[in-house]
Order: structure tokens, then C-alpha cells, then sequence
């Protein structure tokens, strides 16, 4: 990431600062498993992708005539489907009335070409939702093995020649049961302004998600040495100190994003110290237990607890402790502070308003509700909306 685009950055940022995340409705969630060991940084040959993390190791597989997902799309991805995951509280998941609304979700633009975004956009999908995950927690005592797929079945009916046509069907996706479990009860709070900021850099992404997670639960000081970080994030590189070099880089620019984080660099390690939380603690996911979810088997789950680092000085390898995680508290009622509309409503709002742009229709829309109270039925209301102003100015 350049010098410029991190001014860039530090510029958006004070706009952030100025909006709480909960107020702007911009809270996202992250996995857990893709945050302790992180995905490819570039494309790599081969089927399979393996990353450590002291005694935790992930594996993904994928269909050797798709290869391996990579960069930085696939992680854009994995935060929308833990995201709407999250907030739709169902492991099946509409995907959106087009492909350019989709891509805006993820801060893409919807460009065609051999390399504009929508190639590489579909491209990253079909690794991404057809490879399988392993995850395994091993120790002289015990040993943790979980195996899940991302996504279990994707219908993907859009046309990327069209890009902004609403197809017939619906584009869904249906997240494997033990992912969805995982991201259900352990899902870490994100700022998804941040990540659009750094979507540019894969590190920057895997930094800011892990350093979110790290603070979240950080009680002490805690020294990491550079090569434990290497193989988290980077086992590529050919040299330790290359590696180091590139990291402090993106970590400048993730610092610009989450400035509370406090962190310094050292000739051994990467000192964290407890930091305020980038989203607020008070902020908790609703309980597990008002979700669906499917039936789990009785494995180990090495996933669970948090991990700390043994005194680096004194132990050459860290290991990995497994402690009981606190129980989530339910999250306040409050009052819904973004409208999200059911798929099926844009094609509604086309049929009584053909001819206009039902998107630019929305901004309307929203723009004058905006000092109103919210209407109990916000896709019958937009629906209206729509109808109204066809019936006053007819065809644009």
C-alpha cells in the first residue's frame, strides 16, 4: 500500500470518526477461523493452502480445476456472508436483485474486461464458495478437528454482461452447518467502512480483522515474535525481515483506521497492548440461542477460547491456551437505524414504476423518510413511493 493512498486513508477516516459505526449502521462481522490463520495473499499453484498459528493450522482444498481463492476479494466476501449471516439470523442468503448492487455491497466496482472487477469478482466466488476448510487445535493433551464448507450450494443467476438487469431468480447462497455455527456464536464485530478503505491491501485486511479480534479479549501486554506472524500471515516470503518490512507498511495504514489500537514494533516481535475495542463492547451479537442452527457434531471445537502467547523470551514456540469464553448478554431493542429491502421489492417497484431507475427511486425514498418515522412496512411504503411518483410524472 502507498503513502498516498494511506493519506487517503487517514482523510476518510476523520470522516468515520465523526459517525459511530452502531449510529451508521456499518457493523459487520468476521470468522474467527479465517482471522487466526488467514487466506492466500496471491494466487498459488496447487489444490491446497495450508497457514499456522501456534498449535492452530487451517487447511483449505479446493476442486483442482478451480484453484485456490486468493487476495483480496475473497476476503470482502467471507465479511458479507458472516455479515448478512448475522443479521438475516439464517444460514440462506440472497445475494441482492443485481450484480452491480452486490458489488457495491463489497465496495467493488462493477467494471467488465479480462481484469475489471466483475471477471475477477466471479472468478474468486467459484474458489471461494467451492473449497473446503479445516481447522485443527493440537497440543501434547488434545487434539480439535473441524471440517466445514463455506458455502454448501450457491445459485448465482446474474448476468455479467448485464450487470444492473434484476434477473428472474434470485441469487442465494446456503452456508455450511458447522461455518454457520461458528460464525453464529463466535462472530467477531468489524466496521465495514474500514475494510472498504482497505480493501486494496489482502495483509491490511487480515490485519485489521485479527488486531479487532486481539483487543477485543487482550488483558495484558503481549509480545508475538516476528516469525510466529510470518506464518499467520505471510509463509511466502523468503526472508523473516521482508516480511516484517511489508507488515509495519500495511500496519501504518491500519493504524490510520483503528488509531486506538496501541501497538509497537520491535526488533524480536509485534508488542500488543490492551486497547480499546474499534467497536464498542457494548455492541453484542443477538444469543445464539434465539438463532437457527443445525445440529452439531460432539467434536472439539478448536476454535474455542482465546489465544494467548507464552513469554516469547523464555518459550521459542507460543502455545495456545483454551479458555471458557464469557456468555453473551442479549442486545438491547432499539430501533432499526438502516432500512433494508427484500429483494423482491425492486422488482415490484420496476413493475409500478417501469422505465425509472428503481436505485436512484431508493435514494429518493430514503432521503424523505429521512426526518420521518420509519414505516412499519419499509418495502410496501418504497413500493408506494414508486407507484407515486409514476402516477405524478409518468415515464422519465
Amino acid at each position: 500500500m502507498k503513502d498516498k493512498d494511506i493519506d487517503k486513508i487517514i482523510t476518510e477516516t476523520l470522516a468515520i470518526e465523526a459517525e459511530d459505526a452502531k449510529e451508521a449502521g456499518s457493523i459487520g462481522f468476521i470468522s474467527r477461523a479465517l482471522t487466526l490463520a488467514t487466506l492466500p495473499h496471491r494466487s498459488i499453484k496447487g489444490s491446497e493452502f495450508t497457514r499456522s498459528n501456534g498449535n492452530f493450522t487451517l487447511s483449505i482444498v479446493a476442486p483442482s480445476v478451480i484453484g485456490l481463492p486468493y487476495g483480496n476479494i475473497p476476503r470482502l466476501l467471507v465479511s458479507w456472508v458472516t455479515s448478512e449471516a448475522v443479521r438475516v439470523r439464517s444460514p440462506e442468503l440472497e445475494m441482492g436483485p443485481s450484480l452491480s448492487h452486490f458489488m457495491r455491497e463489497l465496495g467493488l466496482i462493477p467494471s467488465g474486461g479480462r481484469w475489471g472487477g466483475i471477471t475477477r469478482l466471479r472468478d474468486q466466488m467459484m474458489r471461494l464458495f467451492a473449497s473446503s476448510v479445516t481447522c485443527i487445535y493440537a497440543d501434547k493433551h488434545k487434539t480439535g478437528i473441524l471440517g466445514m464448507k463455506i458455502v454448501s450450494e450457491a445459485h448465482l443467476w446474474w448476468d455479467p454482461k448485464s450487470p444492473d438487469q434484476i434477473p428472474l431468480w434470485k441469487s442465494t447462497l446456503k452456508l455450511g452447518a458447522e461455518f454457520y455455527n461458528e460464525i453464529i456464536n463466535n462472530p467477531i464485530p468489524i466496521d465495514m467502512r474500514a475494510l472498504k478503505l482497505l480493501k486494496r491491501s489482502p495483509m491490511a485486511l487480515d490485519i485489521y480483522c485479527w488486531l479487532t479480534y486481539r483487543m477485543s479479549y487482550l488483558k495484558k501486554q503481549t509480545e508475538i515474535p516476528w516469525p510466529v506472524l510470518e506464518m499467520q500471515f505471510g509463509a511466502d516470503y523468503g526472508r523473516t525481515i521482508d516480511f516484517k518490512v511489508n507488515f509495519i507498511k500495511q500496519l501504518r495504514a491500519v493504524l490510520a483506521v483503528y488509531p486506538e489500537a496501541k501497538v509497537e514494533d520491535s526488533e524480536y516481535g509485534l508488542v500488543l497492548k490492551p486497547s480499546k475495542p474499534h467497536i464498542a463492547q457494548s455492541f453484542k451479537p443477538p444469543l445464539a440461542s434465539t438463532m437457527p442452527r443445525f445440529e452439531r457434531t460432539p467434536l472439539p471445537s478448536p476454535f474455542d477460547g482465546e489465544i494467548t502467547v507464552e513469554e516469547v523470551k523464555a518459550i521459542p514456540a507460543p502455545s495456545l491456551k483454551l479458555v471458557p469464553q464469557p456468555q453473551a448478554v442479549p442486545a438491547p431493542v432499539t430501533r432499526p437505524k438502516v432500512l433494508v429491502l427484500a429483494t423482491e421489492t425492486y422488482e415490484k417497484a420496476k413493475k409500478v414504476a417501469p422505465g425509472w431507475d428503481v436505485y436512484a427511486l431508493e435514494q429518493d425514498w430514503r432521503a424523505w423518510i429521512a426526518d420521518k418515522e420509519l414505516p412499519k412496512n419499509p418495502d410496501a411504503a418504497f413500493i408506494g413511493f414508486c407507484k407515486q411518483r409514476f402516477q405524478k410524472k409518468g415515464r422519465p
